[in-house]
């Protein structure tokens, strides 16, 4: 398993999943990361428990977004990678907010 900023975000992603954020979002996220920690990592928002990590997703998903590892960070932080190391209070707040902005960006 890779280790940083980007694997830290998705360790915190995964303690911040309920079964809650599966019934509301019923969708599977899937990050092409370039840079530092990058690579194919998801959020499955659709299979019961939920769950993130890095490779593809269990299912298929639903979106697929490209972007840096700095900037996946910075999304889901609200902070700049090199400003300050990855929090995982503020982390969890963010995981809403960004994943209801993808959705409706999508329907």
């Amino acid at each position: 398993m890779p280790s940083g900023p980007v694997a830290e975000t998705f360790r915190v992603i995964q303690g911040a999943v309920t079964e809650e954020y599966v019934r509301s979002t019923q969708g599977v996220f899937q990050f092409e990361l370039s840079g530092d920690g990058g690579g194919t990592w998801y959020i499955d928002l659709k299979t019961k428990g939920g769950s993130a990590g890095f490779g593809k997703a269990p299912v298929t998903a639903d979106v697929v977004m490209s972007m840096s590892s700095a900037d996946f960070v910075k999304m889901f932080t609200g902070t700049d990678i090199l400003a300050a190391s990855v929090s995982s209070e503020r982390t969890s707040q963010c995981i809403g907010l960004v994943l209801c902005t993808c959705l409706s960006s999508v329907s």
